[in-house]
């Protein structure tokens, strides 16, 4: 091994020392030459070590400010991701479906037109007006469709016009876990001929009611004149009939529905999945009054899976009753309506996560007529 260090090793060898009898002669040339080697080789040593040791130093330096530079990279690495991530998460992260202002900026671009012929509704269309990207998209969705109307129950969708168009924004924004808080109804000629010819631009025109005020139609009317109708895109909501006795109802097919509210709403199974869904439940007797509490659970962002009528009537105070999750969810039920007394009973069934007995203590709020408090 020592060889072999030997033959590695770049520093010169040291000369043989002079043998013979004239080792010891001052004057001797081979004494002279010897120490002169010696000299040499004393210098070429230094310089070797010298070099050596700039060189080793050199390295380590190198490697230090590598290193330096690695770790400063690295840092301005996670930074950027962090930074990244956190504007990513203020665009696309979880957001408060519940927040009022959320709610009201993603209800901007919606708008549901209600057919109309001898005062009942014949169809919905629940319709997205995109005016940065010249787009209208639209799903019809038939009278005859079945679900949950606020203090109705499960009923036919064209029922929830009778007791006033609010019910119907209500119902629809309710399904589609978007919120519409704008309609327009027209007559039945033009809500089938705009989804017949997929041309939406004579809607305005045909207004029999309305909660926009003559401005905002003027300028509906403006925007829908100039979108191409070729960027107009009306489908049926995708349905299963259901014959019952001599009526037939139709059972809206909610996968298929789902991937039209994501792509044309950006709405996703977290998103639905975030609503606080609630049982509203009508325990003062007054009729209609599990109805009107749960158009403001809707407009503040909560699902209503269903309405009904309590035990009894003899409730004084409101219940928020939160069966899955923590008191948030019922501190958020409770800011919506104005009252309730919060308690928690956890439940394993997956219907709902609140419960609201509505008591003699509620007072439905006044509303204008887009049904803003």
């Amino acid at each position: 091994m020592t060889e072999d260090r030997a033959r590695r090793s770049k520093t010169p060898k040291a000369p043989e020392p002079v043998s013979g009898y004239r080792q010891t002669r001052r004057g001797s040339k081979s004494a002279k030459s010897a120490k002169r080697a010696e000299k040499q080789h004393a210098l070429v040593v230094s310089a070797d070590k010298a070099v050596r040791g700039f060189r080793n130093l050199l390295i380590v330096t190198t490697r230090g400010l590598g290193a330096v530079g690695l770790i400063v990279l690295g840092l301005l690495l996670v930074a950027t991701g962090i930074n990244t991530y956190a504007r990513w998460n203020a665009v696309h992260g979880k957001q408060d479906v519940s927040s009022p202002k959320e709610q009201e900026r993603r209800a901007r671009e919606n708008i549901l037109i209600i057919g109309v012929e001898g005062g009942k509704a014949v169809g919905y269309l629940a319709m997205r007006v995109d005016r940065a990207g010249s787009q209208v998209f639209g799903v019809a969705i038939p009278e005859g469709a079945f679900i949950d109307i606020p203090g109705q129950g499960f009923e036919r969708v064209g029922e929830a016009y009778a007791p006033g168009a609010q019910i119907a924004l209500a119902a629809i924004s309710n399904y589609l876990t978007v919120p519409f808080t704008n309609y327009l109804a027209v007559s039945e000629a033009a809500y089938s001929d705009a989804i017949a010819r997929q041309s939406v631009a004579g809607l305005p025109k045909a207004v029999l009611e309305s909660n926009l005020t003559q401005k905002e139609i003027l300028t509906l009317t403006k925007d829908l004149a100039g979108i191409d109708q070729k960027n107009v895109a009306l489908v049926p909501l995708p349905v299963k009939p259901i014959k019952l006795g001599d009526q037939t109802y139709f059972e809206p097919q909610r996968s298929e529905v789902a991937d039209l509210l994501k792509s044309w709403w950006g709405v996703s199974a977290a998103d639905e999945l975030r609503a606080v869904r609630v049982i509203v439940y009508n325990g003062a007797g007054k009729p209609g009054l599990a109805g009107e509490a749960s158009q403001v659970l809707i407009r503040a962002g909560f699902r209503v899976v269903d309405t009904k009528n309590a035990d009894n009537f003899k409730y004084t105070k409101t219940r928020v009753v939160v069966r899955r999750g923590d008191l948030a969810r019922g501190d958020s039920v409770k800011k919506a309506l104005g009252v309730g007394v919060i308690t928690v009973e956890p439940s394993s069934s997956d219907v709902t996560d609140v419960i609201v007995i509505i008591g003699k203590d509620y007072r439905p709020p006044v509303t204008d007529s887009k049904g803003t408090q």
